[in-house]
């Protein structure tokens, strides 16, 4: 292998890992903002530990099954995609060989090699693996590395979890006069990280995401806080 392949394996290892960690770091923050504003809005209500209890238990399971569910739907409608779009591919590479060495030329042409060049190195990739080279360069999909829906539902549902475990512990563990305060500044320390580190991996200013990101999370915790202390107030 040479040193140039050897890099870009490297790198898109690298970016499939950034992708997996940037989307687990969103699903806790979801897991965070969403049951913060559960909890926060019940907490407007009452403070009766049982019902704070039960209302984050009962967001916290709803919304990691829904991010699993809908993870595993998106994923699963994407590994689809591909799988036709290989066995396309191989019925192409069948039917039409030539046709398809020349495709394979000319992107590699648009790659920015020269004609000869571009036509040896297609050749070589279609001796060595047609398919495979066709599915890299032409569809961006590499057909040992499919996208695994289970997976990402499984991803999905351990950082939502993981992220509504802080606002549901910071809510019925303290006394009853500090969990409100406890809870919202846990809260905005989380939302400072997770914003933090989600602007880090997209190699972004850690400013702006912090700023949306806890703004966001107060705005939330701000409405619901006012629309549980109302249904207290009117007995709802």
């Amino acid at each position: 292998m040479s040193e140039a392949t050897h890099d870009e394996a490297h790198k898109g290892a690298l970016g499939s890992r950034l992708n997996w960690l940037r989307a687990g770091v969103l699903g806790a923050n979801d897991g965070i903002v969403s049951t913060a504003g559960l909890v926060v809005g019940v907490a407007g209500a009452t403070d009766d530990r049982n019902a704070l209890l039960t209302a984050g238990l009962a967001g916290l399971l709803a919304g990691s099954m829904s991010m699993a569910a809908g993870e595993y739907v998106s994923v699963s409608t994407q590994l689809d995609s591909e799988k036709a779009a290989l066995a396309t591919e191989r019925r192409e590479l069948s039917e039409q060989p030539e046709a398809e060495l020349e495709e394979l030329t000319e992107l590699l042409e648009q790659r920015g090699l020269s004609r000869d060049v571009a036509r040896e190195a297609a050749q070589q990739l279609t001796e060595r693996d047609a398919l495979k080279a066709h599915a890299r360069v032409e569809l961006g999909i590499d057909p040992d590395d499919l996208t695994n829906p289970w997976h990402a539902a499984w991803a999905s549902f351990v950082s939502f979890t993981v992220g509504a475990l802080l606002p549901l512990l910071a809510i019925v563990l303290p006394p009853s006069g500090l969990r409100l305060p406890v809870t919202v500044v846990s809260v905005l320390a989380s939302l400072f990280a997770t914003g933090w580190v989600s602007a880090r991996l997209g190699s972004a200013d850690p400013r702006h995401a912090v700023l949306r990101n806890m703004a966001g999370g107060a705005l939330a915790m701000g409405v619901t806080y006012l629309a549980g202390v109302l249904l207290g107030a009117t007995g709802a």
